[in-house]
């Protein structure tokens, strides 16, 4: 087994969950941290539990802190987003549609909470070795490949996120010189997320968890220093800014 650690914040998500999963069975990692809001019991002794509420600076910074003092964390991924809620938050297809409720929920899962999330998580990534810092990003955030419109918030939010990354990566050179910081496009997952919409999403485009997962990981295991600030898919392929 390496001598290597991971941490994924946001473990109880169907791509979260199925990413901890994979990265236990690989044998790549001696302990995969894994974060959520509540506590959960662990499918393998190498997965250790931790809690966080992205809401919570303090609970991100105290969870980063102790994951620090365990040993430096060589892949971490932030596997939390929002597309809709409990409160009646749905993506726009129009501008009528638009609140500042929704707007502001939207930027807080899928933006604020992520570059909270490697603010305090700088400290846990090793000086000298690789390492990679991974926020789960959409296609739909590419302000250059959008025609269709629609989806506002949940757009521009990842938009955002996507230039969290690049400035991240900017940063994490001066420091860090061999971090990787990118954001990965998992594709439309079978999960409570894309439940609503997968009417039209065809059959082989529609991953399971664990198939995502995979994909993901085979990626992250393919990228270099040169990859660092972009956005990436599940197939490797660089996605428009």
């Amino acid at each position: 087994m390496g001598d290597r650690r991971a941490a994924v914040w946001g473990a109880s998500g169907g791509i979260g969950r199925a990413l901890v999963n994979a990265l236990a069975s690989s044998g790549d990692y001696s302990l995969v941290h894994a974060g959520c809001r509540n506590p959960f019991a662990p499918a393998s002794d190498v997965i250790k539990p931790f809690t966080f509420d992205l809401l919570d600076e303090s609970s991100i910074a105290v969870a980063a802190t102790a994951l620090a003092a365990v040993g430096p964390v060589d892949l971490t991924i932030v596997a939390t987003g929002m597309l809709h809620d409990a409160a009646g938050n749905w993506p726009e297809k129009s501008f009528a549609a638009l609140t500042a409720d929704a707007m502001v929920a939207s930027f807080r899962i899928n933006t604020v909470g992520p570059a909270l999330i490697a603010k305090h998580m700088i400290q846990a990534l090793p000086m000298r070795r690789r390492s990679v810092f991974v926020a789960l990003s959409a296609r739909v955030g590419s302000i250059g490949d959008n025609r269709l419109g629609g989806w506002h918030s949940y757009r521009a939010s990842k938009a955002a996120l996507n230039m969290i990354i690049a400035n991240l990566a900017i940063e994490l050179k001066r420091t860090r010189p061999n971090a990787i910081a990118v954001g990965l496009h998992p594709g439309t997952v079978d999960s409570s997320l894309s439940l609503p919409f997968q009417n039209g999403v065809a059959n082989d485009k529609l991953f399971s968890p664990p198939t995502s997962a995979k994909y993901l990981l085979s990626v992250v295991d393919g990228l270099t220093t040169t990859a660092t600030g972009a956005v990436w898919a599940w197939d490797g392929q660089r996605i428009t800014p």
